[in-house]
């Protein structure tokens, strides 16, 4: 005997979650407290809604949100990086440009500034580098050696969120495009000092710098999604002092390297060349007639060999599985 079918729309038809007469409504994640989210509505109302401490759910997240659920929408970019302990973190979503900060004190890492430009373009956003602090008795050689190396191939801003110079150029760039940005910069290079000066209504705590090492304390605890007055928007996240690259290739690497650029419009005689002493090799002829800088060349073998390291730990992970 048959079994009778259940009528459509009768005691057996499965409801799902929001499939009731609320309407969705939709909005933007502006504040992660972890356990729980700030969201932004078209109105310009705020609504804080309960997730899951690890949800997925990140800063500048389109969003529905329907009987105090979340539906994420899809992302335009998505920016991750890789920290110390080779866990892969998820920075922010729908971004348009990348901020690297840097100062003379504390000087970044080795390979951060390099590592963050080739996240960022390979996440489909423009990265810039933003130089703070230089108000700084004896910066002069760190701003020249910076703005040097990286002009030409980045937007370079030299200002000093303390005196405000330089300030004015940066809000315009911000602005005029009405850009979503974010900025990265290690512990005490004066992120929230920045985002003060940029919009003085947010009253961010700023802290001080360490006496052993000079390394900075970090004063954002989360992670939050700013208007500013000369038009655009800023995520304000807690500082980290690594950049580990995810999902990086050794041709992504060269394809998106600061300073490789003439080098990636012509090509080696190998498609899989990872130019270190391999035959026809475009970026070792630019690095032998002097386009190319052996500085930079030699920090790129570097992150070269750290990534093929990872490669291999990743590898035998995988084996042993």
């Amino acid at each position: 005997m048959k079994k009778k079918k259940k009528a459509v729309g009768g005691p057996g038809k499965k409801k799902f979650a929001g499939s009731g007469s609320a309407p969705g409504r939709k909005g933007v994640i502006v504040a992660h407290h972890g356990v729980a989210v700030h969201v932004l509505f078209e109105s310009g109302e705020k609504q804080v809604v309960r997730v899951k401490r690890r949800s997925g759910h990140v800063v500048g997240d389109g969003v529905i949100v329907r009987e105090e659920r979340l539906t994420q929408l899809p992302r335009k970019t998505e920016l991750r990086r890789r920290d110390a302990r080779g866990s892969v973190r998820m920075v922010g979503a729908n971004l348009d440009v990348l901020g690297v900060v840097v100062a003379s004190i504390p000087s970044p890492p080795f390979g951060y500034v390099d590592q963050a430009i080739v996240a960022a373009r390979e996440a489909g956003l423009r990265p810039v580098l933003v130089i703070n602090k230089c108000d700084l008795e004896d910066s002069e050689e760190f701003v020249a050696e910076y703005t040097a190396t990286y002009t030409g191939t980045v937007d370079v801003f030299v200002l000093s969120a303390v005196t405000g110079e330089g300030l004015g150029a940066l809000e315009s760039y911000l602005g005029e495009q009405g850009y979503r940005s974010f900025f990265v910069g290690t512990t005490g290079v004066g992120k929230s000092s920045l985002l003060n000066a940029i919009c003085p209504t947010l009253d961010l705590r700023v802290g001080e710098l360490y006496e052993a090492g000079n390394r900075g304390c970090n004063t954002t605890t989360v992670s939050t999604l700013h208007s500013l007055p000369g038009g655009g928007e800023l995520v304000d996240t807690p500082g980290f002092n690594d950049f580990g690259l995810v999902d990086i290739s050794p041709d992504d690497l060269a394809g998106h390297f600061p300073g490789f650029e003439q080098a990636m419009e012509s090509s080696c005689r190998f498609r899989d060349c990872r130019h270190r002493t391999e035959p026809g090799c475009a970026v070792a002829e630019l690095v032998q007639s002097g386009s190319i800088p052996e500085e930079r060349y030699k920090t790129y073998l570097e992150i070269l060999g750290q990534l093929e390291a990872g490669e291999a730990r990743f590898r035998s992970r995988r084996g042993r599985s």
